[in-house]
């Protein structure tokens, strides 16, 4: 059993760089996630990290990997399966592997989760032609009609991607304007194959073996071959949940400004907190990552 004056979980857009600070700072620091770079890593473009005019999400991601384990951090893949407190600042983090890693301090960076429609056929269908990952499964639909379910930016900046790919894709956004930044829309709206549906609410994925269409409130069928859903995220914090974290009423980690929770020893960044007003972008993770870090440090020089 090895330990380590902190654990990070999630290897992220918050994880990696409270991972790399916290090398910096000398803090001996294990990184443990799922899969590289979080969802971040899954966009197939990002234009608004500062210094970045336009790169994949992997890529970013990877640099960010490379950055952390640079400065001395060390990053192990794989799911995280509790996060215990047997006593005071000493927290036991053990994964499905069955291995097991103690610590003084815990950052969890865990992300969202994807959001479902919750209609038929969606989970019947998954992998069948539902998706919730454009650039994971936008290769499968070349030359074919699919939808996109969403009206944020990851559902237009997705949709552009498919466009690169498939032969049509339909928009349908479920109430009578998009949430998506302009610049997303205008992009949308300028590209022959996109087509945008307003007031469209899906009510059931349509198809036996796989996807044929969506059936929309107004008794309408959109046919297609696949159908992606990108309508917004859960914050994925069940694995402290037993420890009493305090939450907001959208399930939000409350932290204070140090990205403190309620727990001593427990710290939060990313999606998943209060922290930045809920404005969920990679600097912002990648800001309050760095800050959990920093004041993991000055707890340190406390002790």
């Amino acid at each position: 059993m090895s330990h380590y004056d902190l654990i990070i979980v999630g290897t992220g857009s918050a994880g990696l760089p409270a991972g790399m600070y916290a090398s910096r700072y000398k803090i001996k620091n294990l990184v443990i996630g799922k899969e590289p770079g979080g969802a971040l890593a899954t966009s197939h473009r990002v234009e608004n990290w500062p210094g970045e005019l336009g790169a994949s999400g992997a890529d970013i991601m990877g640099r960010f990997e490379a950055h952390a384990k640079a400065s001395g951090s060390e990053v192990l893949y794989g799911s995280v399966a509790s996060v215990t407190m047997p006593k005071p600042h000493f927290f036991e983090v053990k994964t499905d592997a069955g291995e097991t890693f103690t610590s003084d301090f815990v950052i969890l960076a865990t992300g969202n989760g994807y959001k479902h429609l919750g209609v038929p056929g969606e989970d019947r269908l998954l992998g069948a032609g539902v998706s919730y990952c454009a650039t994971c499964d936008g290769n499968f639909f070349r030359k074919k009609e699919v939808v996109m379910v969403g009206g944020g930016d990851a559902a237009f900046t997705e949709a552009l991607y498919l466009a690169e790919l498939c032969a049509k894709v339909t928009i349908l956004i479920r109430g009578d304007k998009a949430r998506a930044e302009d610049i997303w829309v205008e992009k949308a709206k300028a590209n022959p194959k996109v087509e945008i549906r307003y007031n469209a609410v899906p009510m059931e994925i349509l198809g036996a073996a796989k996807v044929e269409g969506v059936q929309l409130k107004d008794g309408s069928v959109v046919k297609c071959d696949g159908v992606f859903v990108a309508i917004g995220s859960l914050p994925q914090t069940s694995l402290v949940d037993h420890l009493g974290v305090a939450k907001d009423e959208t399930g939000c980690i409350i932290v204070d400004s140090a990205q403190r929770t309620n727990v001593p020893g427990l710290f939060a960044a990313g999606d998943i907190t209060t922290g930045s007003h809920k404005f969920r972008q990679t600097i912002m993770s990648a800001a309050e990552g760095c800050l959990a870090a920093h004041c993991v440090h000055e707890e340190m020089l406390k002790r």
